[in-house]
């Protein structure tokens, strides 16, 4: 059995596992993610070691972060991106996908600078930066739909 095959059959039960633990340590999740674009116009997205699909980079908000320190947190963990300026909070989502108590604050960052190259590492095992009209072809729904809410000047969904 393949590795993607094997990540794949694995993923729902770390993901029920996570979100048992996630359930006695916080009565709500909420994450944050990072629509970062760069001079050209183009999004970082990232790809995770498990689960399929690109994302926007982000994570969960930690106990004492505020939303901005933990998205600044991420960015640098999962691109060695440093903001260096205000990200611009587009929406909160409620995710619904990934459970009934989850919420995603999703911020526009357009000041950042890049420190080096990320390196994947057990996490992250892929990145870069993609023109928006020439996304990874397992770009997520949800991704490519904040993208277009994003660059459209949509009025944020209530769900990811």
């Amino acid at each position: 059995m393949t590795m993607s095959r094997l990540r794949r059959r694995a993923e729902p039960l770390i993901r029920r596992g996570m979100h048992l633990y996630w359930r006695f340590a916080r009565p709500m999740t909420l994450g944050v993610r990072g629509a970062v674009f760069d001079g050209e116009g183009r999004v970082f997205l990232i790809k995770h070691s498990y689960v399929d699909g690109w994302h926007f980079p982000g994570g969960g908000v930690e106990s004492g972060e505020s939303l901005v320190l933990s998205l600044a947190r991420e960015l640098s963990e999962e691109g060695n991106l440093i903001l260096t300026g205000a990200p611009r909070l587009f929406g909160v989502y409620f995710n619904r996908a990934a459970s009934r108590r989850d919420h995603v604050a999703l911020y526009v960052v357009r000041d950042f600078r890049q420190d080096g190259v990320p390196q994947p590492n057990h996490e992250i095992v892929a990145h870069g930066f993609f023109p928006v009209d020439a996304l990874p072809p397992d770009t997520t729904r949800g991704t490519r739909a904040r993208l277009a809410e994003i660059l459209g000047g949509q009025t944020p969904a209530e769900e990811w």
